[in-house]
């Protein structure tokens, strides 16, 4: 049932955002009503609408919106709940400001969402919502007006450009928004002033027939010019810019003001700083201590926004890529709680007020999905470190994943990639000499670790991996070389004594290449590791894209098989999953098997989990990544939005993620198990539904659809014998270097079969 409208407006000045003219042009849902009242039809229902005052020739876009609290959040924070800002909209994803912008911010964002207007004026002394004083920055206005730009003196700096003070808002009806770059921009009251223009006269005409919440300024002097002619239930707002900027009311800086709070009080009733005000970071992007900011300007009675939040631009490292971590730092953290957030990305502020915020560390939470570990929490330090598993631990991960390869010596150690190039700084080691191509694996230039003893191997530096180096996206600096490998035996003590822990998973490939031109057994080490580790309470899941490693497992073990497929695909025959079914209880598929995508956009949904699902196989999906470049435009930049689309859209069982606190923490939200009263911030996306608003001129090729997997690619023979390897010619200096062997070598081989036992027979005549 579609709420009621209480049509209370607001207002955020002194900044931008799109105009009337184009966010009536830009969808054909809107119509005018009597000349003044713009409405748009909203998915559920419900009409949204957009008033345009017009008073004495002056013309105010302003977005009407329902100012109800709503009374969920309320258990959750001692007063109010703070409060979403929505940034010209939903500016993270559409043009800012624009009807879309605003229409879709309404629709994925708290019931009490406040949507932010920067309002210029026209030559016709219109106001008018654009995000920059120069309208070139975010509109398409230089192609319409090519040969009418022209120079301004603002603050007394020349700035050329497309400015609203040139055209005429009729002429504006032509310009169509467009996304940019976002940056802050200054407030110009004496700008206008010196096109004839008053944004005070502006404002008080306003005040005549609308409601209007909050006036913000960055200039003292105009909100103190407002106080006198202020209605009761409008509030004004101080802006504070960079703190060297200055306020040029007062000549004085933004810095400067910090320290007399009490003096912003008489005019003002909060204050909106960016978000560095409040957590300062280092120039290496890590926190800083908190200031007191929140805490004195509460003291001096003030209200405090915090501002600059976008989750597609460059934040703090201590909060692993994570939007909603960083939110949650503003609003539970012990100490202060902010009231309200001004974001490009609405909903995950929304996420992280209605949903995560002071939920108890020890909070159970739901159990689905299960959190799988990729090489523990790889992307907080290198992957398969101590650190790394401790880190995934610490977490709150299900299952604890060891990635398992084999060393020179026969042993079985956590490693990402048989290739050592992908995961230490061997390059930069003393066996650097040792590259080599394989084409057996694939690999045409790596130094593996058969090609080292474990002891050779503990002297190399882990190094971080860094998928999104090519966007200038690393990984936390300090811990990119932490931590030190571990042994499979090392590993599974580490999981046994974390009582938090469900589970381990094991992962075994390239079996037969080293079985065949190694020598090595990995199969039957890894049995006989498990033996002696004896898990009796934890689950124990062997993980491969080889049939024949899992159908070896299901003879000798009672463990869990799962079967990784290795290639996206549409769909799966029949025959395939029945094939499946006989060696494994749980498949592994990619996220563009489950979602289809094209230029990182999502074009639908596949049948994949509900036919694998209908076979009683649990699918997990994989990898999941808190970077935003590793997510598709249709999750916001999110990783909780693309985490809640996979499980509630979906239905998948299980993620596999490098983030796996990400992932722990989802689970734990109060949004979850709502039914039919989800909130739309906790709701999946519909996959095709943004594509779709693509123009066809813009569209990508199209792609081919993702292949069916097929029983022939799921059946394999079984892994060849292992192969009894000759000592290498030559001798002094050119003889292999006797192996050492360790502790947890000795452990495994009381208990391997006479295969893996020749091999050691093998590697001792050579000494």
């Amino acid at each position: 049932m579609c709420k009621s409208r209480s049509l209370v407006t607001f207002l955020l000045l002194l900044l931008c955002s799109a105009s009337l003219a184009s966010a009536a042009q830009g969808s054909t849902a809107w119509q005018t009503l009597d000349g003044k009242v713009l409405r748009f039809l909203m998915d559920d229902g419900c009409e949204m609408e957009v008033l345009a005052v017009s008073t004495t020739n002056l013309c105010l876009y302003v977005p009407m919106i329902d100012m109800l609290i709503d009374n969920r959040l309320m258990f959750a924070f001692a007063g109010n709940a703070p409060l979403v800002i929505a940034h010209g909209g939903f500016s993270g994803l559409f043009p800012d400001s624009s009807s879309f912008a605003y229409q879709f911010a309404g629709q994925v964002s708290l019931d009490n969402v406040i949507f932010w207007c920067d309002v210029q004026l026209t030559k016709d002394a219109a106001g008018v919502c654009a995000p920059n004083l120069n309208l070139a920055n975010n509109t398409d206005i230089s192609n319409i007006f090519p040969n009418q730009s022209k120079t301004h003196s603002v603050n007394g700096v020349s700035i050329q450009g497309w400015f609203s003070v040139d055209f005429t808002l009729k002429e504006l009806a032509s310009v169509n928004c467009k996304c940019g770059s976002l940056f802050v921009s200054l407030a110009h009251d004496v700008f206008f002033t010196q096109h004839n223009s008053s944004m005070r006269s502006f404002v008080l005409s306003v005040f005549k027939s609308t409601i209007v919440d909050y006036v913000s300024s960055p200039e003292v002097n105009f909100l103190k010019g407002l106080v006198a002619r202020l209605p009761t239930v409008t509030k004004l707002i101080y802006r504070f810019l960079g703190q060297n900027d200055v306020d040029p009311s007062i000549n004085q800086t933004y810095g400067s003001l910090l320290s007399n709070l009490t003096f912003i009080k008489t005019f003002a009733s909060g204050i909106l700083v960016p978000k560095s005000y409040i957590w300062p970071v280092d120039a290496s992007l890590y926190l800083l201590p908190h200031t007191t900011l929140v805490s004195d300007a509460h003291k001096a009675g003030l209200e405090v926004f915090a501002s600059d939040f976008a989750n597609d631009a460059p934040f703090a490292y201590n909060f692993n890529f994570d939007p909603v971590a960083e939110s949650l730092s503003f609003i539970d953290n012990g100490n202060f709680t902010v009231d309200g957030m001004l974001s490009d990305f609405p909903i995950t502020q929304s996420e992280a007020i209605a949903c995560f915020a002071h939920i108890g560390k020890n909070s159970s939470g739901q159990e689905s999905p299960l959190v799988i570990s990729s090489k523990g929490a790889s992307g907080d330090f290198p992957g398969c470190t101590d650190l790394a598993y401790q880190g995934a631990i610490s977490d709150g991960v299900d299952i604890l994943d060891c990635p398992v390869q084999m060393t020179k010596d026969g042993i079985a150690i956590c490693l990402g990639s048989i290739n050592l190039l992908d995961s230490t700084l061997v390059a930069q080691s003393p066996f650097s000499n040792l590259t080599t191509t394989i084409s057996e694996l694939g690999i045409s230039y790596g130094i593996f670790t058969f090609s080292l003893t474990w002891s050779q191997i503990q002297t190399l530096t882990p190094a971080i991996s860094n998928p999104y180096a090519n966007y200038a996206l690393t990984r936390d600096p300090i811990n990119k070389n932490a931590g030190k490998f571990t042994t499979l035996s090392e590993f599974l003590v580490l999981a046994k004594n974390a009582s938090s822990v469900s589970g381990v998973l094991i992962s075994i490939e390239d079996a037969a290449y080293l079985a065949e031109y190694q020598g090595l057994d990995v199969t039957d080490v890894v049995l006989g590791t498990l033996q002696n580790a004896s898990f009796s309470t934890q689950k124990v899941m062997i993980q491969s894209t080889n049939s024949s490693v899992l159908t070896k497992f299901k003879k000798e073990s009672n463990y869990e098989l799962i079967y990784v497929v290795d290639e996206n695909i549409g769909g799966a025959d029949n025959s395939s999953i029945t094939e499946i079914k006989t060696f494994a209880s749980a498949v592994v598929v990619s996220k563009s098997s489950v979602f289809t995508d094209n230029a990182e956009y999502l074009t639908g949904v596949t049948n994949v989990v509900q036919m694998l699902q209908a076979f009683q196989l649990q699918v997990f999906v994989q990898i999941f990544r808190n970077e935003f470049v590793s997510q598709a435009w249709d999750f916001f930049s999110d990783a909780t939005v693309e985490i809640n689309s996979y499980v509630m859209g979906a239905g998948i069982d299980g993620v596999v993620t490098e983030f796996p606190g990400t992932a722990a923490r989802y689970k734990k939200n109060r949004c979850l198990g709502l039914g039919s009263k989800t909130p739309n911030y906790m709701s999946p996306v519909q996959p095709g539904s943004l594509y779709q608003l693509i123009l066809p001129a813009d569209l990508p090729p199209a792609e081919a659809p993702n292949p069916l997997l097929t029983e022939s690619e799921v059946v394999e023979g079984p892994l060849p014998p292992v192969a009894i390897l000759a000592p290498p010619p030559g001798n002094g200096s050119n003889q292999a270097t006797p192996p050492t062997k360790s502790n947890a070598q000795l452990e495994v081989v009381s208990s391997v079969v006479p295969s893996f036992l020749a091999f050691l027979i093998a590697t001792l005549a050579l000494f």
